[in-house]
């Protein structure tokens, strides 16, 4: 690592990237492209063009080249995610409707959930010029007449880009729209950058999108444009005419370095150093390049890396393929690194893939970079057979891949720059490295996984479940706890769930599909809250729970303790009666013992619920459970509380000597309601302390029947049944209210799974209706990381409004940046 943390400049961590880009649907399928030399050109029909809008007799002309390298569905938008109504996403440009869709997919690869984000989080982005407003929404008369056209603007206005996606996402750190034409997102990364270092935010997300209006087309060319004729580019090449229009989105997620160590993030690389500066005037004309200043922007990054040229071995190029732009750039990359070494970095460019991206062409490099560093794979450089004569690439440090290749390590890490030139002269160089080595492997988690998926429709969480089968079953070397862990602390929490136990990959891709399968019917669950339910000693299995005891330190810590304070009073240890295999069977015959140990286990088990976070808003006990109630309300303390359960136990003392025993504890009115045994409704205070309340709890039969029927009158309850097997939780379901769920904790004896898959099932149960789960507690002590999986599954619809004419007029087509008949850029 550079400098780094040892007293520079602290690098940044790129712990998110997400997109929608030509032939790629995401991230993944972008790299897939890159690597395997795609090019994501679409050329179009004549009838696909005009019935887009474009003009009949533009078309036909000769000069019109029919091919962009275009996204689809950039008129679709997931309008219920984000609360928008109908009328709403109508009138929005798509292109502040497709970045903030990008935005949530960023935020959700780096496996942080920002709403528990302990951090401002900042978003930095740009646009293309919006076209929607002039071209679609003035067009239409019935959009001039309404009310909504009052509203317009702060759906389309660039202003609102980075504003709108921090409303829509509940970011509250710097929010700011970035324009600086071709370079708008390199630069917008290059602030988020500086924001971190700076502290004004704690993650910063940058990034930009390209829509432009129609969605899909050609472009016309024109003497001094551009772009190519052929509708290829060809960076570098001697063919190269130029370069043809992009089409897209993408954002990036940083952190401090430090900061997404400490949170085993998924680092995919690091930023060393950022640069931006301007041509200034002395240049041939506004729109030309200037050789002089991109090589001083590059040079001024790799000295606040900190970093030799020569350790540089792949830049990913501005690259337009225009005869005279790539000589400049050449020849101001070779003046910045300053070497007399000679072919060793790699030169490429993703134009020559996805066509120019315009304010999103920065960021879409800077992707391909960041994902040839992560896959240790410098990707091809596709339409290029013979170097531009120009470059005079034998005489620079520089070469062009035409086929994929391994990037091997050398002494330094691998490292790579990305440069970006806007027209207007604003230039932004980026120096990445690989990520740092993993820390030592911390205790992994081993066993059964609780995977949960939530979403705001069925449909949607039948397809995230889906998607997330899909990604297991083409990623082998993905740790099912890694994916645990990062959709229980990355993922917001919808009102759709679900959940699936498993021990492995293969069972998570069979429980997925079923899932899949599945997940589509029914409705979603309100917040619940739980009860616990202690069923006494009837319910004494011996090994019941044995394999929590050995994984679990709460739960063992909380027996230990039980069986310490009962040694005295019992005269043995009651551990035996509750894990056999661990000494004899002492007590096994004694039902104080028995009375000790179920107490014991239940006390355990609640207190290791409540170390996940789930704390009960009332209780209910059946028989001698009920003093594991009181013990938890607060009434009497744990060793008093067992003291009771071994004394219920001695019936031969009699209900005088039990009450004797009761009247010299000192009890304290409840801190959490529950349910008496002796009247079937919530104990008073004045009832929970006196002696007399006891002794009738140990002669009079138990009204559990009334309780479930007093539970029952405040719907939003789910039960928890705290102990071994099942028995409470089959009462409620055969003659319980049928507003009641239960859930048991444990599995009943004979069964075929794990004690602990049980019991995670259960916290899946809870998490399921809404209950609140301390995720990092159900870890324990094992250090689980962030990895990348698929994003939300939004559930797009068509939202557009065109003009009345059907059609656009050829004017309004024309951007400065794509048509320019000033000197090439």
């Amino acid at each position: 690592m550079a400098d780094g943390m040892d007293g520079g400049t602290e690098p940044i961590a790129v712990v998110g990237l997400a997109g929608r880009l030509p032939g790629a649907a995401d991230i993944d399928e972008f790299w897939r492209n890159q690597r395997d030399g795609v090019e994501s050109v679409t050329r179009f029909s004549a009838r696909e063009l005009v019935d887009a809008g474009w003009p009949a007799e533009m078309v036909a002309h000769p000069d019109y080249v029919p091919a962009a390298a275009v996204v689809r569905d950039g008129d679709r938008f997931d309008a219920e995610f984000f609360g928008y109504t109908a009328q709403q996403a109508e009138i929005s440009d798509p292109q502040q409707r497709t970045f903030v869709e990008c935005v949530w997919h960023a935020l959700e690869d780096t496996g942080h959930d920002p709403s528990r984000f302990d951090g401002a989080v900042g978003v930095y982005g740009g646009c293309f010029a919006n076209k929607y407003l002039p071209l679609n929404l003035l067009a239409n008369e019935r959009f001039r007449r309404s009310m909504a056209a009052f509203s317009a603007r702060p759906y389309n206005d660039k202003d609102f880009l980075a504003t709108r996606a921090a409303y829509l996402c509940n970011l509250r750190g710097p929010a700011m729209t970035v324009q600086t034409a071709c370079s708008t997102s390199l630069v917008a990364i290059h602030l988020a950058c500086q924001a971190l270092l700076g502290h004004e935010c704690d993650m910063a997300l940058a990034g930009a999108v390209a829509l432009p209006i129609p969605l899909i087309g050609g472009y016309p060319v024109v003497a001094g444009s551009i772009f190519a004729r052929d509708g290829h580019c060809r960076p570098f090449d001697a063919a190269a005419g130029g370069t043809i229009p992009g089409y897209g989105v993408a954002v990036v997620a940083l952190r401090r370095l430090s900061d997404a160590i400490a949170d085993s993030d998924n680092i995919r690389a690091v930023i060393l150093g950022t640069a931006v500066n301007n041509d200034g005037s002395t240049k041939f004309g506004f729109s030309a390049p200037n050789m002089q200043a991109q090589a001083e922007v590059i040079a001024t990054a790799h000295a606040v890396a900190g970093v030799p040229s020569e350790t540089i071995g792949y830049v990913e190029a501005h690259g337009t393929g225009t005869p005279l732009g790539d000589p400049i750039e050449v020849a101001g990359l070779t003046k910045a690194f300053n070497t007399r070494e000679r072919g060793f970095c790699a030169l490429g460019s993703a134009k020559a893939n996805i066509g120019h991206l315009d304010a999103a062409a920065g960021v879409a490099g800077f992707a391909r970079a960041v994902l040839a560093l992560e896959h240790g794979e410098i990707p091809p450089s596709i339409n290029f057979s013979t170097p531009n004569p120009a470059l005079v690439l034998e005489r620079t440090p520089f070469y062009v891949p035409t086929t994929a290749r391994p990037w091997t390590r050398g002494a330094a890490p691998r490292r790579a720059g990305v440069s970006a030139f806007g027209v207007g002269g604003t230039n932004a160089h980026v120096v990445l490295e690989e990520a740092p080595a993993p820390r030592p492997a911390a205790p992994r988690a081993r066993g059964p996984q609780l995977i949960v998926l939530s979403a705001r429709t069925g449909k949607a969480l039948a397809d995230a479940a889906d998607n997330l089968a899909g990604h297991l079953d083409r990623h082998d070397d993905v740790d099912v706890a890694d994916v645990a862990h990062t959709l229980q602390v990355g993922r917001s929490g919808f009102a759709r769930r679900g959940h699936l136990v498993c021990g492995d990959r293969a069972e998570a891709v069979a429980a997925l599909r079923e899932l899949a399968r599945t997940a589509d019917a029914g409705g979603g669950v309100n917040a619940r809250q739980v009860v616990f339910m202690f069923p006494g000693s009837a319910s004494h299995r011996p090994g019941a729970a044995a394999d929590v005891h050995r994984d679990e330190p709460v739960f063992a810590e909380q027996v230990d303790r039980c069986a310490e304070l009962l040694r005295p009073r019992l005269g043995y240890d009651v551990r035996p009666l509750l894990f056999p295999p661990t000494g004899g069977d002492r007590g096994a015959d004694d039902p104080r013992g028995v009375a000790a140990a179920v107490f014991s286990l239940q006390w355990a088990l609640a207190r290791l619920w409540q170390s996940w976070g789930v704390e009960p808003a009332a209780m209910i006990g059946r028989g001698d459970g009920e003093y594991v109630a009181a013990c938890l309300a607060g009434v009497v303390d744990l060793a008093d509380a067992l003291d009771a359960a071994v004394a219920r136990a001695e019936v031969g003392a009699g209900a005088a000597g039990f009450a004797d025993r009761v009247a010299g504890y000192e009890p304290k009115p409840p801190q959490v309601p529950y349910i008496s045994g002796v009247t079937g409704t919530w104990i008073g205070p004045e009832e929970a302390v006196e002696p007399a309340h006891w002794v009738r709890h140990l002669h009079e039969p138990t009204r559990f029947d009334d309780g479930l029927r007093e539970l029952a009158r405040q719907p939003g309850r789910i039960l928890l049944e705290v102990g071994p097997g099942s028995a409470l939780t089959e009462v409620v379901a055969r003659q319980g209210p049928a507003q009641l769920v239960a859930v048991p904790s444990l599995p009943p004896g004979g069964g075929d799974r794990s004690d602990r898959a049980h019991l995670l099932d259960a916290v899946g149960r809870l998490w399921q209706s809404t209950v609140d789960i301390d995720w990092a507690a159900l870890h324990g002590t094992s250090r689980p990381r962030r990895v990348s999986l698929p994003g939300y599954p939004f559930q797009r619809r068509r939202y557009w409004i065109g003009p009345d004419a059907g059609s656009y007029e050829p004017l309004g087509l024309e951007e400065t940046s794509w048509t320019s008949h000033s000197f090439p850029s």
